[in-house]
């Protein structure tokens, strides 16, 4: 076997937060109006990854998910697809059969979601079961434990060998869980491990630790992704969830990822949000744009 070359682990860039900070602010303080708010709007929702992973999920509401994921042109005609619909891996065939016949992928969360304890074998068996089931993408947690105790090559080999369980047609998204990491720098240097062990995104958070995504942690993670690429070539995607449940919350995510990556990055194939009920607010924008008034929540359904 072939011995594992690892980038240095120590040549993380110290991230400038004060930079981080001025660039956010601005950013916040942009208006985005008229028609490039509508399609700013339908850019968001057709970026979505639907998502439901409690411990209380049901087959029945899984369909329902899938469901709604088929049938948001019922609220306005017209309107793009959710980008996935991502579950626990024993839903995963079922999200497959209800989705068939459409361009909507099924996510699937693995490797002891969201903890991430548990051995690299039973980790790389539920990423089996999922890509077996027919999941198209993959959400792995890093074993943050091991991070914080500095074992940076074990992190890095975890995420190598769970990439290699997926091959080349299974995409893989990593997970930080910047909240726990809790510091701009640590969020550097593992966004810098996961996207030298092969990860096809880097994503934020599970959506079980508060805070979950934040402007300041993505931002460190899309300069991550921008030295990356200036360094090798290989384009990676990114994805923030948890917390992101409004309009104009989604709107400053893509002014970001467009003046710090570009806009080959603005496709549901390079940027996600993880998130439940930002599609609502999204219908609720569209629809006021199309008709001057507000419709009630209660005409979306939860999940």
């Amino acid at each position: 076997m072939a011995k594992t070359t690892y980038p240095n682990f120590d040549a993380s860039p110290t991230v400038d937060q004060v930079g981080i900070g001025d660039r956010i602010t601005r950013i916040q303080k942009r208006s985005v109006k008229n028609d490039a708010k509508i399609q700013g709007l339908k850019m968001a929702l057709n970026m979505i990854d639907l998502t439901t992973l409690e411990g209380a999920d049901t087959t029945n509401k899984v369909k329902q998910l899938c469901y709604k994921a088929k049938h948001l042109h019922d609220a306005l005609p017209g309107l793009p697809t959710v980008a996935a619909v991502c579950v626990y891996p024993t839903f995963v065939g079922i999200a497959k059969k209800e989705l068939k016949g459409t361009d909507i992928k099924v996510a699937s969360v693995a490797t002891a979601f969201p903890s991430g304890h548990s051995s690299l074998e039973i980790k790389k068996q539920d990423t089996q079961i999922a890509i077996d089931n027919g999941a198209d993408e993959v959400d792995m947690v890093i074993s943050r434990g091991r991070f914080h105790q500095g074992d940076y090559a074990y992190v890095f080999d975890e995420i190598a060998a769970i990439k290699e369980v997926c091959g080349k047609s299974v995409r893989l998204k990593t997970i930080l869980e910047t909240g726990e990491l809790g510091t701009l720098d640590r969020v550097r240097k593992a966004s810098d491990i996961a996207l030298y062990a092969g990860s096809d995104f880097i994503k934020t958070s599970t959506g079980k630790i508060k805070p979950a995504a934040t402007l300041p942690f993505t931002l460190t993670m899309l300069e991550a992704i921008k030295d990356y690429y200036y360094d090798t070539g290989i384009q990676v995607g990114m994805k923030p969830a948890g917390g992101i449940s409004n309009a104009k919350l989604a709107l400053q995510y893509l002014l970001l990822v467009k003046e710090t990556l570009g806009k080959n990055w603005l496709t549901n194939e390079w940027f996600r949000f993880g998130a439940s009920s930002l599609a609502n607010d999204i219908l609720m924008q569209l629809v006021k744009q199309e008709t001057g008034g507000y419709q009630s929540k209660d005409y979306f359904s939860i999940d």
